[in-house]
């Protein structure tokens, strides 16, 4: 029965990444604890596909909290700054995009970390992968290793003898290597949404996270199942 079994925290934005991670996470055992923020984000059609993911894929909860990160701003995915489009992948790589919000991950890590406390969950799984650290600082190791020792030194649990720990599954794959692990275990990505900048609940096609997606699906050998306005990349016709 669930209630059995290890309870996990998961941050689910509704994206392909933390979509695979849910599935992971369900794979070893866990009774899994979705998480999703109303950060002030310009679109949010994500937290309709994380809904609806969560309820597919049985999660325990789906608990979506309201922040303002809005307010700060800094970011093309919360203010008045245009998503980049059609850049190649080694372009994405030189700096930190405009999409990054500041100080994001920490943020979500530490209301996980909250919650996870109070639920008596000591397992935390985000979607963190090897295509994004290049770019953003908050999803380095180096990064998720720091704040798992700040989380057992800074809270109750664990510090008095129930380390929480911090789980990336897909810290070192490439996109092509997580869809290939989600169709796996069965994810349909047809739900997931992953775009920055999407049109009418459609996306774009043209944006950093649609180009790094098809790209992924095209290397895998399979066509990307998600809607789109249309393909920006061109590994997606023809393939089966």
């Amino acid at each position: 029965m669930n209630t059995q079994r290890k309870k996990a925290v998961i941050l689910l934005s509704g994206g392909l990444d933390s979509t695979t991670v849910l599935a992971i996470a369900r794979s070893r055992g866990f009774q899994c604890h979705c998480l999703s923020f109303r950060y002030g984000q310009k679109q949010d059609i994500e937290l309709q596909r994380a809904a609806a993911i969560a309820q597919h894929m049985e999660a325990a909860e789906h608990l979506v909290l309201r922040l303002d990160l809005g307010m700060i701003g800094g970011s093309a995915l919360t203010s008045d700054i245009a998503v980049p489009k059609d850049r190649e992948v080694e372009e994405m790589e030189q700096d930190i995009p405009v999409t990054y919000v500041p100080a994001r991950n920490i943020i979500f890590l530490s209301h996980a970390l909250a919650w996870a406390e109070v639920i008596g969950a000591t397992d935390i799984f985000l979607g963190i992968n090897a295509v994004d650290y290049s770019g953003y600082p908050d999803c380095r190791p180096e990064f998720l290793n720091a704040f798992e020792q700040t989380a057992n030194l800074g809270t109750k649990e664990g510090s008095t003898g129930s380390p929480f720990t911090l789980h990336a599954p897909l810290i070192e794959l490439s996109k092509k290597e997580i869809i290939e692990v989600g169709t796996r275990l069965g994810v349909d990505y047809s739900v997931t949404h992953s775009c920055y900048d999407p049109v009418n609940g459609l996306a774009c096609g043209h944006c950093d996270a649609c180009i790094l997606r098809l790209q992924g699906f095209a290397e895998a050998g399979l066509v990307d199942p998600a809607p789109y306005v249309e393909i920006g990349f061109g590994g997606q016709e023809g393939v089966q």
